[in-house]
């Protein structure tokens, strides 16, 4: 099958099945777009969109996010995880701002320089909202192109990596770049999707290897299994006479960057030191149900301790924050930390 029937194929396809309702194909800009792709970085469409929806509300435009306050990018983005994203997000519109004027640079290798930004992200903002021809390799269009050519090997890996791209570029159209690159990604959504492919819909499927190796699962190639190390804690959930729980921000590297979250100690042993350290005076404790929090590279579990504490001062200082429970801030909380602030409500008789 020659580039161009290929292309054709998928354009075709595209016309009378692919999505053309989307949040972020209605009023196409390079901001609408790639505040879209940086979401849907590791996260499903279904997941995305209410998130979308609520961020677009909200900072519908790059200069009102250049000028928004950290802890309000961090809130929007509460729950959609890999908190990078949002982090980088913000210093990418900065930029963008700062240094050309509020406009999106219009190529692929401009778009590369922003914060956040690798090469298929630059192609789906270029493509779909420029028009410029430029290819992309997300998740989905790595599993249609292993496919179609029984590429063998984990995507991953740097030989198979460089050959799909290869691939990519050869593939990718001269016209309707922008159709292209979203009939793609709806291919591998919806039709070539990972566990159960729907063959004989597809548009390539007379050319795909795979199927005509009987094996399309057997493509891509998973990632190497590897055993993820168990880590554990101790978090401390301090509850003032108020009902606020004391928070502090982590630093703005490692994990969960820049939000709030109770202290995390390595045993129960040294919330004395702690809340010394703290002026705080416990007079009522209780262990809550454990928490497992998976990363990409570890399991963290998490011993949650709620303490009914006196405070002095009652007042915290720069980095730290009594969390009301009944009218909470606007502030960006990590998904475990949220879960364990309901428990609290959940449990607790004065929240109920």
């Amino acid at each position: 099958m020659t580039p161009e029937v290929f292309a054709q194929r998928v354009l075709d396809w595209y016309d009378g099945h692919g999505r053309h309702d989307l949040p972020w194909q209605q009023d196409m800009t390079p901001y609408r777009v790639w505040v879209s792709e940086i979401m849907l970085q590791q996260t499903q469409v279904a997941t995305v969109i209410p998130y979308y929806l609520r961020f677009m509300e909200a900072l519908p435009t790059v200069e009102a996010l250049a000028a928004a306050d950290e802890d309000q990018v961090l809130h929007l983005w509460t729950g959609l995880g890999y908190y990078s994203r949002a982090r980088n997000l913000h210093k990418a519109a900065k930029q963008v701002v700062s240094e050309h004027g509020g406009a999106f640079p219009r190529s692929v290798e401009g778009l590369c320089a922003l914060p956040g930004i690798g090469r298929s992200t630059a192609g789906a903002v270029a493509s779909l909202s420029m028009g410029i021809r430029a290819p992309i390799l997300d998740g989905n269009v790595k599993r249609v192109l292993t496919r179609f050519e029984a590429v063998d090997g984990w995507p991953g890996e740097k030989a198979v990596h460089d050959r799909l791209w290869r691939m990519a570029e050869a593939l990718t159209p001269e016209n309707r770049v922008a159709h292209y690159t979203q009939a793609m990604m709806d291919l591998g959504a919806t039709l070539c999707t990972r566990s159960n492919p729907s063959c004989l819909l597809c548009p390539l499927r007379d050319g795909c290897k795979a199927r005509a190796l009987g094996e399309p699962k057997r493509f891509p190639a998973s990632r190497p299994r590897k055993v993820l190390p168990v880590r554990s804690c101790v978090m401390p959930l301090l509850m003032n006479e108020e009902g606020a729980v004391w928070l502090q921000r982590r630093p703005s590297s490692g994990l969960w960057g820049g939000l709030w979250c109770p202290p995390q100690l390595d045993a129960e042993d040294e919330l004395a030191d702690l809340l010394g350290r703290l002026q705080m005076a416990a007079h009522e404790r209780e262990a809550l149900a454990p928490l497992r929090h998976t990363f990409s590279h570890f399991h963290l579990d998490i011993q949650p301790v709620l303490l009914r504490v006196s405070a002095r001062p009652v007042v915290a200082e720069a980095g730290q924050v009594w969390y009301n429970l009944r009218h909470p801030e606007p502030l960006g909380l990590a998904a475990p930390v949220k879960k364990l602030l309901r428990q609290i409500e959940a449990r607790v008789p004065s929240l109920a």
